[in-house]
């Protein structure tokens, strides 16, 4: 995942998303493309701004208040990727509100920094439900940070943190509605 922050200068080192890389910018004004090779063999490639509302790239009463920085700049680097650019509804303030942990000041990380970043659970009905492992069920720090009260666990061994538990084989075969 590559994640572009079309905010400015100070709003990136204020905060941003962690492994965010900020958008440079021309002394003409033109965007600046980062490596087109890193590019090409990312799956997902998502621009936030600050609190992009719209898609329509006829919005320019948005434009005027900045705003639309990331629709533009997203277009641009559409051209460099094999996959489509995604941009970030509500920018970087609606997902910092949902997801404060996610955020860093920090700027260059280490490839073993990056191994070790533990992925969160799947968020299937927002700040609701989620689908995680058991790793990611029983990791404290997660369960804080998504503030989760409740587990059910479905697998083949029940978990201390479960409220709930149906057996259920690993098995690729086997389907919730008929249990193996």
């Amino acid at each position: 995942m590559f994640f572009s922050d079309a905010r400015t200068q100070r709003e990136y080192n204020e905060s941003h998303i962690i492994t965010a890389r900020r958008i440079e910018q021309s002394p003409t004004g033109e965007y600046l493309v980062p490596d087109s090779e890193e590019l090409g063999c990312v799956r997902y490639c998502v621009v936030y701004d600050c609190r992009t509302s719209s898609l329509d790239c006829c919005d320019y009463e948005e434009e005027e208040k900045g705003k639309g920085t990331a629709v533009q700049y997203a277009r641009s680097l559409q051209q460099f990727t094999r996959h489509p650019v995604l941009v970030l509804k509500g920018g970087y303030k609606r997902f910092s509100a949902c997801y404060p942990f996610l955020r860093t000041q920090k700027i260059l990380w280490m490839p073993q920094e990056l191994d070790n970043f533990q992925p969160y659970p799947v968020e299937i009905l927002p700040a609701k439900l989620y689908m995680g492992n058991f790793d990611q069920a029983c990791d404290q720090q997660i369960q804080k940070d998504l503030k989760i009260k409740a587990q059910v666990n479905i697998s083949e061994q029940p978990a201390t943190l479960s409220a709930g538990f149906i057996r259920l084989s690993d098995e690729g075969s086997c389907r919730l509605r008929h249990r193996c």
